[in-house]
């Protein structure tokens, strides 16, 4: 038996992301990302004495927001704590954020691993502000201090101790990063830091009930990188227990270049950091119709959308993923539905040939030009067999994302539409049959599978002109002839 499968692992998740506010938490410095140093800041950021914060309203939409898709009960009585604990980068000395009153309650994430759905249980939502970055390698003797980020505003989604392996925290990060993007309070970009995610992992054997001792490994970058932070914490804190010795409640952090992770310091427990209500914030009240409102804007989230478009277009569970993947791809697809039927066929232009060529060209889904009735067209001139999809998709879809001209008049001016004429057809299968004597022999044998190698040389030699439906039906006649 492996050693490994004495134990069972129970993992929490805190994950913050930074909310897409113009201005930060508390005041109206700009947040936007990639400033000079130290460049938004004002007397409230840099916590000079007499300065009083104000509480940033669009994010406490925000909040609300990411609480009702995460399915939590809404805390309609609130006020903000000080937690007091040494941040270099935070010049006030203390981190405004929340305790007992937290904006959300409960609630779940729902995830897929292997097949198989499970309910993520979250504990809390709440608000607080971002500290500073402290950068340590310019200077062999200073560290350098950058208040830009300091006070921008944060959702930290805390999960109960219930997910049970690395898979299914990569599935749950993922999933909180398609959400946050989905409702546009979050860019979810974690190599600029508006997500992080620090893991509380702990093991105990099989059948225990007790939790074993958690240690913390914190800022998280990539859901990658949680996978494997975890996998190695893990099996460190198997090693140590079977080699007899005892977990020590710290915190660690992860070092992707060697996949090791390594002490910072003990952890602290919440009664070190002291909170208490801040004195310089009235608490608020949310109304049921403030709350309301927001229920109201909320879009249709991504799992209810694919479970729609599998129940109502036929689409298969990968393609109708695929295109709840973000929200401005799943926008587009429903724009083209008045316009044609083919369901099948809008996915597999979106997933296949459209996503390829935004990707190769640095662009999206919510910049895209090609309007709704084109592409319909577009699909329309495939299924009438009047171009084939490969000549659709390389020739004539690169012109129609740089001009306005109908995939018609393209394909007539490229001189791509397939010819349908059996005469002209039957001219080229003959070419083709009689320059391969060798596979024809093979095929008369019983390699029926070679008929797709006949088709690609008509194919070739037509320009990917011929109608590949009629030049199968006579190709087989003739081989079978023959």
């Amino acid at each position: 038996m492996n050693i490994a499968d004495k134990y069972e692992a129970v993992i929490g998740l805190e994950v913050h992301a930074q909310l897409q506010t113009n201005s930060k938490l508390f005041c109206g410095d700009s947040i936007a990302f990639g400033a000079a140093p130290n460049t938004h800041v004002s007397p409230i950021t840099l916590g000079h004495p007499g300065t009083l914060p104000k509480t940033n309203k669009k994010a406490v939409e925000y909040a609300i927001k990411m609480g009702l898709a995460c399915n939590c009960e809404i805390e309609k009585d609130n006020y903000f704590a000080r937690k007091n604990y040494f941040y270099p980068d935070l010049p006030k000395g203390y981190q405004i954020s929340q305790h007992t009153t937290p904006i959300c309650k409960g609630g779940f994430v729902t995830i897929k691993v292997n097949g198989t759905e499970k309910n993520i249980q979250l504990n809390r939502i709440h608000l607080e502000e971002d500290a500073g970055k402290s950068i340590h390698d310019i200077y062999d003797d200073y560290s350098c201090i950058d208040l830009n980020r300091a006070g921008t505003p944060l959702i930290e989604i805390v999960t109960e101790p219930c997910l049970q392996s690395s898979e299914e925290a990569f599935q749950y990060v993922t999933e909180l990063r398609r959400l946050v993007r989905w409702l546009h309070i979050c860019d979810g970009n974690m190599e600029e830091g508006s997500l992080r995610c620090d893991a509380n992992v702990s093991i105990r054997l099989k059948g225990e009930k007790k939790l074993g001792v958690k240690v913390e490994v914190k800022n998280l970058n990539s859901i990658r990188n949680i996978k494997k932070a975890i996998d190695v914490e893990i099996e460190r804190m198997i090693v140590v227990v079977e080699q007899g010795g005892t977990i020590t409640q710290q915190t660690r952090s992860f070092d992707a270049s060697n996949d090791s992770t390594f002490s910072i310091r003990d952890k602290e427990e919440a009664n070190d950091y002291r909170y208490f209500a801040d004195p310089d914030l009235a608490p608020f009240h949310l109304t049921d119709s403030f709350i309301q409102n927001i229920q109201s804007s909320l879009p249709s989230l991504p799992q209810q959308l694919a479970k729609k478009y599998q129940r109502e277009y036929g689409l298969s569970e990968y393609d109708a993923s695929q295109l709840c993947d973000e929200k401005y791809t799943s926008d587009y697809f429903q724009s083209i539905i008045p316009f044609t039927q083919h369901y099948k066929a809008i996915a597999n232009w979106i997933v296949g040939p459209i996503r390829n060529y935004l990707n190769e060209n640095n662009s999206s889904f919510e910049e895209i030009n090609l309007t709704p009735q084109t592409f319909a067209e577009l699909i329309k001139l495939v299924e009438d067999g009047k171009v084939s999809f490969s000549v659709a998709s390389s020739r004539i879809l690169p012109v129609l994302m740089k001009e306005n001209k109908s995939p018609i008049r393209i394909a007539e001016e490229l001189n791509l539409l397939q010819v349908s004429d059996n005469n002209q057809i039957e001219i080229w299968v003959n070419e083709v049959i009689a320059k391969m004597p060798d596979k024809v022999i093979e095929y008369k044998k019983g390699k029926k599978g070679l008929i797709g190698l006949f088709v690609g040389e008509v194919k070739k030699i037509s320009k990917g002109k011929a109608d590949p439906k009629v030049v199968t039906t006579l190709l087989e006649q003739k081989l079978n002839q023959l």
